[in-house]
């Protein structure tokens, strides 16, 4: 294997099975599985469903509206890992939101959900090395797998800033002070199939570099332990193997090639690894 498969592996989509969902206004906002449209019948107050998609009936509460039908869902099973976390719906981050909606439908509605993801690294002379979480064994996805040192979904009602010094406390015990440090380097986007449903995702990356003293100590539970790695490690790992969670390869991967460790002369995939990130 290698690099490239896990832009594939976020990327493995098949639209032929998906039919749009729109707001009210008739624009796409999202996608729905075919063979799920079947579970929508029951709620012809809050969406019509035609041939094309499935589409929003204008109505002054469409959070409230959306609340009951995804909690309806979950009731059925369709949907797992009900977090109590609203997500803003919107196509640009910039956006205005259009209603808010559980984190855990966001898939089976195929909206774009954003999230911050943050390489916490050591440099010292001319090595570099990266501070790898491993993922708690009790984690509803993914559960015992590498991941970047802090990473989140955006919630409503945050800003990225606020959001990034929330989950760096969280997950790593980073004070605000070396948090707020964080420096933006760009957005990676895929398209990822699920078996729950699609996700349009974007991930605002984030590189902090850590003094050589530093250590992470996770404090809310989602973290079994951090590993202080050789880049060279991680790109192996990367490279090699499926251990990280899904989306933190693209991560990794933009991280690499930012810092010159994956260059163009020594990987043939190299011009498709970097249009790959930003579907």
């Amino acid at each position: 294997m290698g690099f490239i498969d896990h832009i594939h592996a976020c990327n493995n989509h098949d639209l032929e099975k998906f039919v749009g969902f729109y707001g009210q206004d008739d624009t796409q906002i999202g996608w729905v599985r075919k063979d799920h449209l079947v579970h929508l019948d029951g709620f012809s107050d809050v969406l019509k469903l035609k041939g094309s998609g499935a589409y929003l009936i204008e109505q002054g509460d469409l959070t409230s509206a959306l609340a009951r039908v995804s909690r309806a869902l979950y009731d059925k099973g369709l949907l797992e890992h009900w977090r109590d976390e609203p997500y803003e719906v919107k196509q640009g981050f910039a956006d205005d939101p259009l209603f808010l909606m559980e984190r855990c439908a966001t898939p089976f509605f195929g909206i774009r959900a954003f999230g911050v993801h943050i390489n916490g690294f050591v440099k010292s002379k001319d090595t570099i090395k990266m501070w790898i979480a491993k993922r708690a064994g009790d984690r509803a996805i993914c559960p015992g797998m590498w991941d970047n040192m802090v990473a989140g979904g955006q919630p409503a009602g945050l800003s990225l800033k606020d959001n990034i010094i929330k989950e760096c406390a969280e997950e790593a015990n980073i004070p605000f002070e070396l948090a707020d440090k964080a420096q933006p380097v760009g957005t990676i986007s895929y398209m990822m199939e699920t078996d729950g449903g699609i996700k349009p995702d974007v991930m605002f990356c984030y590189d902090l570099e850590v003094p050589e003293d530093f250590v992470p100590e996770n404090t809310d539970g989602e973290v079994e332990s951090f590993t202080l790695m050789d880049v060279q490690e991680v790109a192996e790992i990367v490279r090699n193997t499926f251990d990280f969670k899904f989306n933190c390869n693209l991560v990794i991967i933009d991280f690499l090639i930012r810092h010159g460790i994956l260059c163009p002369d020594d990987c043939a995939d190299y011009e498709e690894l970097v249009r790959g990130l930003r579907r």
